[in-house]
């Protein structure tokens, strides 16, 4: 059954697309039409605001433990629709069904988390250094966040940013990816069921373009106070040279070139299962996909040998099946990868797969599971010999296709994991702790991992990167606060009188001639 789906502003659908429209197809079976999206002008994403606006106030009346139980009335929610929440994620943009049910879970425990922070929004009392004088700190909400997100997690990413801020008494305008319409619609419909206000949550579906406008418009009339963004870093410059006209500070999770270092005493069959999930699981589609493995050059020719092995013999197709990974988002993202098999060089070998491009029947795939012509599906690639210069290592690459480079020294293998400039994810195997602890002082990359991949973050841990990847705003456990709460100091006098600080404060006297006889 296709969904029309429109946005969602103070409460209601709006029903109208004064921007024209557009289908939304099953990745996995073209033939089937998921959604179709009435698309957003630029007027809806500044109304949007304004409502958010005239309903924040009231909603930041409300005590925090409260709004907690919104939060957590909306995780309930979440829970008890997670099969089909999970079903339409793999309609929609093709993630295998297994993951898709493992996105909605991070919904639950993120929404499990933040119940809890609803009572412990903690300010301090702090000492004055004069009599009869208290001093005080509040967390405040920042007031209207305006939060874009992509689709490669249409839920868990949005939770990341939409949980903390409305707990923390903000209102949101949310503009999810046109292309995941109907995963949107039915995800605020859940925030909507679960106690949200009218006004304090709107959706707005909307192209890149003209939701920059709708935002730049919003920005100009003062109807937005916080910018949270999850996409290309190309675009995040953008949105933080617009947010820095206005002084305002955006939280921006981009994009990443996340390195998967292989020390010569790894074990390499637990190095290969952590290149195989975070280099090809979701196609390769995460933030947080191995970028290049960079592996020491005495372990270089059996672990890549292991590798290309191990991806020869997964399962790739049918989402809906237990496969490896299954169709690329959308056809964007399919002829995007075509791009980025044309900076494989003369210098480069390929492994891993019987072909490179788009799976077909007159360009199968092994083992594949379903009907290639059927869906998006691209060839799994590993090429290695990756060198500092290729336009491979530099460029962050959105599907299944991993660079290999070799070292010979710690230095060699630290130029190579941060000399890209991204600074998301990274990893590293080893048995040797100083090689984690070098690794970890050394890295750029706002989070590492040990022995492990470099997908797979946890709702009760900051999440955000640096460098191309960000601008150091955080998402996830207690450190998101700081996103949607500013520090509010207040100092209270009881002492009847005027006292200025630095000039009426008591002095200790003291000898401080005094010397010990020598």
């Amino acid at each position: 059954m296709t969904r029309t789906v429109s946005s969602i502003v103070g409460g209601r659908a709006t029903g109208q697309g004064p921007a024209g429209e557009t289908e939304v197809r099953d990745p996995a079976h073209l033939d089937m039409v998921v959604s179709r999206a009435l698309l957003a002008d630029a007027e809806t994403f500044v109304e949007a605001c304004r409502a958010a606006r005239r309903a924040q106030r009231g909603w930041a009346a409300v005590p925090a433990p409260v709004r907690g139980r919104a939060i957590q009335q909306i995780g309930r929610l979440v829970e008890e629709n997670r099969e089909p929440l999970a079903r339409l994620i793999t309609r929609e943009i093709g993630k295998p069904y297994r993951e898709s049910l493992g996105e909605v879970q991070e919904v639950v425990d993120t929404c499990s988390f933040f119940l809890g922070e609803g009572r412990r929004l903690y300010g301090q009392t702090v000492p004055s250094e004069m009599p009869d004088k208290q001093l005080f700190t509040f967390r405040t909400p920042v007031g209207v966040a305006a939060i874009v997100t992509a689709g490669n997690f249409p839920v868990a990413v949005p939770s990341w940013y939409l949980v903390p801020a409305l707990l923390c008494g903000n209102a949101v305008v949310w503009k999810p990816a046109e292309y995941t319409a109907a995963i949107a619609e039915a995800f605020s419909q859940l925030f909507l069921h679960g106690g949200i206000p009218d006004g304090v949550f709107s959706m707005v579906l909307a192209e890149g373009p003209v939701a920059f406008e709708g935002l730049e418009r919003a920005l100009e009339e003062g109807v937005v106070d916080k910018v949270g963004f999850t996409g290309s870093t190309e675009v995040g410059r953008r949105i933080g040279e617009l947010c820095g006209r206005h002084l305002q500070s955006p939280c921006l999770e981009l994009g990443g070139k996340n390195p998967l270092v292989v020390m010569p005493d790894a074990d390499l069959d637990l190095a290969v299962e952590g290149a195989l999930f975070s280099g090809f699981g979701t196609a390769g589609q995460r933030c947080t996909s191995l970028g290049t493995a960079i592996v020491h050059e005495a372990v270089h020719d059996e672990f890549l040998s292991r590798l290309a092995g191990a991806v020869e013999g997964a399962a790739i197709g049918d989402p809906m099946e237990d496969v490896l990974y299954g169709p690329m988002m959308n056809e964007r993202f399919c002829r995007r990868f075509d791009a980025w098999l044309e900076m494989i060089g003369p210098h480069h070998k390929l492994y891993g797969s019987s072909g490179t491009g788009r799976i077909s029947r007159e360009n199968p795939r092994e083992g594949f599971v379903g009907d290639p012509d059927e869906g998006l599906y691209v060839h799994p690639t590993i090429v290695d010999g990756v060198t500092a210069g290729d336009d491979l290592y530099l460029t962050e690459t959105f599907g299944p296709i991993v660079g290999v480079a070799s070292f010979s020294t710690i230095d060699q293998a630290m130029d190579l994991a941060n000399g890209h400039g991204y600074g998301l994810s990274s990893s590293i195997y080893t048995r040797d702790p100083l090689f984690v602890f070098r690794f970890r002082e050394r890295i750029s990359a706002g989070m590492v991992s040990v022995n492990n991949s470099t997908s797979g973050a946890e709702a009760h841990l900051p999440f955000g990167g640096n460098g191309r990847s960000g601008n150091g705003g955080r998402q996830a456990g207690i450190w998101v606060l700081d996103q949607f709460t500013r520090w509010q100091a207040m100092n209270w006098d009881y002492s009847g009188r005027l006292q200025k600080a630095q000039m009426d404060v008591a002095d200790v006297p003291a000898d401080l001639g005094f010397r010990l006889d020598r």
